[in-house]
């Protein structure tokens, strides 16, 4: 196997970058940093770098916020791939701390409020050692001694909390289920819930799930800077030769759900009514980590929770465009957050009421609700028609993924004769019969205009083992569905823009089957403080395809299931 450097330059190559992409600065003026290493059970020793509020003294005792995850090498969060990550890589930076959560420590004045902020590699990132295990078993582990270790610092006082987005969401998930003593809270933005769900649906391929390993591979192999302590190259080059190969294959060539592998990643069957008080975040229209599975692992949850769910994409609650505007596009996330941790890692009771789950609508409204889906979200159940589709992975389920779109058997409802609100997960079971074995399936859900043109709001895929009756859960959202549009179901053999299908060149007959389409029974009318994100502006501009006025005159089904009209709340 190739050394760690030999990695990077190979890396820096293939990607014509020159060595040094700055890194960030990442020991604000108002902490001390230093480095520090965990040994677990097994052997592995991971880093830790740790902030402080600068010139504390040493055994003065401070609540800590902890990040374990992938992105926290010294030389940069996503290695060589940096600059196409949109994150820095700069193999010659002096040593110093990942400036991975530099936004967070600054924006929620974290040294300032007398917090200790913690960053720990997972094993064979960084400056940790052992391989990289894919929030297996060994990640699971890491997770507990990073906060078991944290709590029992002479200098914490035994509370902690986790923070992270996407990869080190999860592990703030991990920590949630496994709850090892000391943790008192999490905040996840944007994780993942079940790790297969992230590579695969249902067998069906995604379109990241050979890339993905390959890009962990590389952030794995890529070591700090050359200026960093030798110790700290040291730890992180000592791994056995074939963790790449093995991880790389345990995830791509695995596309069997009940596997032994992916049960002991799959944290919604571990929840297990977690008492753990988590914030989480998750877009309903992500084109990263979709919410396959979100509302599972929060509704799972038996503690105190809170959320924001809306129309984003991958994104941090802070995040900005150039222009300054806030992504998700409410303000205030440092603050909501950092209310959560005073409450439940410090134990200062907050004095603002946040809302227990802040959600944005397609329109661009926000609200309030005290858990999602809402307890008044009904379902209406439609017969789906019957007809063929043949499987040869040509369809598309938005215009972003360019055309062929709307191919395969569409059940359509007549026009809404009042607004529809749509809110929770769909259920589709459809009934299908094919000669060979492992067609693809896709069920879309669509609101369609008074032009005929198509705006894609829920789907989901699966292969087809045999014959017989397929049942998935769609991606929930929470959309509102305008007087006049229809609805649209689409039984069809591919989204091709989201899934890697592998057609099988056969006609597969759909004789039936139901959805089941969850509607708020009332109206909304109070909104709270936030406005449009940025996603859901580009999604309605670039989403939408038109349905050939044929199609839905031959599609319309009479007895379709339109919920009964809104009333307001009691």
């Amino acid at each position: 196997m190739r050394s760690r450097t030999a990695v990077v330059a190979a890396a820096l190559a293939a990607l014509s970058l020159a060595p040094a992409t700055a890194r960030a600065a990442a020991v604000p003026s108002n902490a001390d940093w230093s480095e520090a290493y965990i040994t677990e059970a097994d052997g592995t020793k991971l880093h830790a770098d740790v902030l402080r509020p600068k010139g504390i003294p040493a055994a003065e005792k401070t609540p800590v916020i902890l990040s374990i995850g992938p992105y926290f090498n010294h030389s940069g969060q996503t290695g060589p791939a940096g600059p196409v990550e949109g994150t820095t890589f700069d193999p010659t930076a002096p040593a110093g701390p990942s400036d991975r959560f530099l936004d967070f420590v600054n924006g929620a004045h974290l040294m300032d409020r007398g917090y200790t902020f913690v960053m720990v590699d997972l094993r064979g990132f960084g400056g940790s050692s052992g391989c990289l295990d894919w929030v297996g078993p060994g990640e699971q582990a890491d997770v507990r001694s990073a906060v078991t270790w944290a709590a029992n610092q002479p200098w914490s006082t035994g509370k902690v909390g986790m923070y992270g987005k996407s990869y080190d969401g999860v592990t703030g998930l991990v920590g949630a289920v496994e709850q090892p003593p000391g943790l008192a809270a999490v905040v996840s933005q944007e994780p993942v819930y079940d790790l297969y769900r992230y590579l695969y649906s249902n067998g069906v391929r995604f379109v990241n799930s050979l890339a993905t390993p390959a890009l962990y591979d590389m952030i794995a192999e890529t070591p700090g800077t050359i200026r960093d302590d030798p110790n700290y190259n040291l730890n992180g080059a000592s791994q056995s030769p074939d963790c790449p190969v093995t991880g790389y294959l345990n995830q791509a060539t695995n596309s069997d759900h009940g596997s032994a592998f992916w049960a002991q990643r799959d944290l919604i069957a571990k929840v297990n009514a977690s008492p753990v008080p988590l914030f989480m975040t998750q877009g309903f229209i992500e084109d990263n980590t979709k919410p396959d599975g979100a509302f599972d692992f929060f509704n799972a949850m038996a503690g105190p929770k809170r959320a924001w769910f809306g129309m984003w994409d991958h994104v941090r609650g802070n995040d900005t465009d150039t222009t300054g505007r806030l992504l998700m596009g409410r303000a205030g996330w440092f603050d909501e957050v950092m209310r959560f941790y005073d409450q439940y890692v410090k134990g200062v009771p907050p004095t603002v009421t946040d809302p227990p789950v802040a959600v944005e609508t397609s329109d661009g409204t926000w609200r309030s609700e005290q858990s999602w889906p809402p307890a008044d979200s009904a379902p209406a159940t439609t017969a789906l028609n019957a007809g063929t589709y043949r499987d040869d992975a040509q369809n598309n389920g938005t215009a972003e993924g360019g055309s062929p779109n709307g191919q395969g058997v569409w059940t359509i409802s007549p026009p809404l004769p009042y607004e529809a609100h749509l809110a929770g997960v769909p259920k589709a079971t459809v009934n299908v019969s094919t000669l060979l074995p492992n067609a693809n399936l896709v069920v879309d859900v669509y609101d369609i205009d008074s032009a005929n043109d198509a705006t894609l709001i829920s789907r989901n895929a699966s292969l087809i083992p045999k014959s017989g009756p397929v049942s998935l859960d769609l991606y929930g959202d929470d959309w509102k569905i305008a007087q006049g549009h229809r609805i649209g179901v689409l039984v069809t053999g591919a989204n091709a823009e989201w899934w890697q299908h592998v057609p099988t060149l056969q006609t597969v007959a759909v004789s039936g089957g139901t959805i089941s389409l969850p509607f708020l029974t009332h109206t909304r009318p109070d909104t709270i403080q936030g406005g449009p994100s940025v996603k859901l502006e580009s999604y309605k501009g670039d989403a939408p395809f038109a349905v050939p006025q044929a199609t839905i005159d031959g599609g319309t089904s009479s007895g379709f299931g339109i919920p009964p009209q809104q009333t307001a709340a009691p």
